[in-house]
């Protein structure tokens, strides 16, 4: 998905109402002012959330509106090229709907987040090429990533994804052929393609803030999530590096309800998966990448633990749980970068009190 800048949002000065230190709620806040604010910056998040999924559905449309008018062009392509890509596929699959539903959802899927994280854990192992690491955000950790701790990621999440991830793909599958095929010779037309990614976008930012905030809870963090949270500075593959109940509730059924909800055709439904993957790959890449999306929301989430448990930050607007994170440096950071200087040079933290 794409990031918005935020930056000129903070001159707004929307606030949510915090403790001091003392635990007490400051005396100059009515509850008249308080209301407004709180109103005032669930609105500025609604609007960013629609302004996030609006502009990656504008660009997927252009991109694809745009390449079938190319490949039609230079290439002789006639009538709906993508259809006739699919109709190829179908007819070469055809009585083995099973095998091409695993390829498509498990297989693609696969390829795209072991693709971007192998690219990632070499720059990450070897701290190399510098044109990538300048970008990391902090500058001071994983510069090279620890073998061992790297190692033993690598394992979990490889396990994770053979005895969790796919059986729950499997599942997927029975319950949505038991609807319907979604393996079915047409294609969905591609703005009901769009309309549909923009629906799981949406839910799985609803489960995953509560499901990721309900482990966040004390009687549940030690247990489950804590280990997710070794990681204070995230590295792509950590993504999927949790507890295997956590990779159920919290990674897995967030990203996987949707298509089955909808009944997605199964070319909606890798694409989904992909982007999912990959996405998540980003927010814990760890890099501020230019013309990435910003990593530095769920980054700092992992440097402090108790701000930005969403993906989009509605839902943590909403609860005023990332009122912290929009006090500092990262918030300003939290953008879009369309140039070549790392936003750690142009918007630096503030120099570290001496004692």
């Amino acid at each position: 998905m794409i990031a918005i800048d935020r930056g000129n949002l903070s001159n707004m000065k929307v606030e949510v109402t915090q403790m001091n230190s003392n635990g007490q709620v400051p005396l100059q806040m009515n509850a008249s002012s308080r209301r407004q604010e709180a109103t005032g910056g669930l609105w500025d998040s609604v609007m960013k959330a629609v302004i996030v999924i609006g502009s990656s559905l504008f660009v997927l449309a252009a991109f694809g509106n745009s390449l079938t008018w190319h490949l039609q062009r230079f290439w002789g392509a006639s009538g709906d090229f993508w259809q006739n890509q699919w109709t190829k596929v179908h007819q070469r699959w055809e009585g083995h709907e099973t095998a091409l539903f695993y390829a498509g959802a498990m297989f693609v899927p696969f390829v795209a987040f072991w693709g971007s994280n192998l690219l990632l854990m070499l720059v990450d192992y070897t701290g190399m090429p510098n044109f990538i690491t300048r970008y990391r955000i902090q500058v001071d950790k994983n510069n090279p990533v620890d073998p061992v701790r790297l190692r033993h990621a690598v394992k979990t999440v490889v396990l994770n994804q053979l005895f969790i991830s796919a059986p729950m793909v499997v599942v997927c599958w029975a319950v949505m052929f038991y609807r319907g095929n979604p393996c079915g010779p047409e294609l969905p037309t591609f703005h009901r393609g769009l309309l549909e990614l923009a629906f799981c976008a949406v839910l799985e930012e609803v489960m995953f803030y509560y499901s990721h905030r309900l482990f966040h809870h004390p009687a549940l963090y030690k247990h489950f999530h804590k280990q997710h949270h070794e990681w204070t500075a995230p590295i792509g593959v950590v993504s999927l590096y949790a507890h295997p109940l956590e990779h159920v509730l919290s990674n897995m059924l967030p990203a996987l309800i949707g298509p089955v909800i909808l009944g997605s055709h199964l070319v909606t439904t890798t694409l989904w998966y992909a982007l999912a993957l990959v996405s998540t790959t980003i927010s814990h890449c760890g890099y501020h990448l230019p013309f990435l999306p910003s990593p530095e929301f769920h980054d700092y989430h992992h440097l402090k633990f108790n701000q930005n448990f969403g993906v989009l930050g509605v839902l943590d607007r909403l609860h005023g749980t990332d009122a912290n994170f929009r006090k500092t440096k990262a918030y300003e950071r939290h953008t879009l970068l369309l140039s070549l200087t790392p936003l750690t040079e142009s918007i630096p933290d503030p120099p570290k009190k001496v004692q």
